[in-house]
């Protein structure tokens, strides 16, 4: 059974489109970081970890209680989503809180749950 395959030879046929593009085109460093950035979504324990945050600053033991989980367990996920900047933390006393890091990671996240929800 042959199928036809459509073919694209270096010709442009809209030249200045890719132009245009090719100029906007982030460097290679950039869509990395995105690339990166976009996989720690792509846990569900961080998402929910995300969530909880997006309702309300938390420390490690109340997300613990809440997700069902360990200590343990949150504080590595917590790690990794303060390296990627999408959490931040302040200390009361011998507690940290933990909270979304700006007003970006909650358009993130809004904006994933409408799309879901459609």
């Amino acid at each position: 059974m042959d199928t036809e395959i459509e073919r694209c030879e270096f010709i442009h046929a809209h030249e200045d489109i890719v132009d245009r593009v090719n100029r906007e085109m982030p460097a290679d460093e950039i869509l990395y970081d995105l690339a990166e950035l976009f996989k720690i979504f792509g846990d569900s324990t961080r998402i929910k970890i995300l969530y909880v945050l997006f309702e309300s600053e938390m420390c490690v033991c109340d997300i613990a209680q809440l997700l069902n989980m360990t200590q343990s367990a949150i504080s590595h996920q917590l790690r990794a989503l303060k390296q990627s900047k999408l959490v931040k933390y302040r200390r009361e006393g011998k507690t940290v809180f933990y909270s979304l890091a700006d007003g970006h990671v909650r358009t993130i996240l809004g904006q994933g749950m409408e799309h879901v929800a459609e």
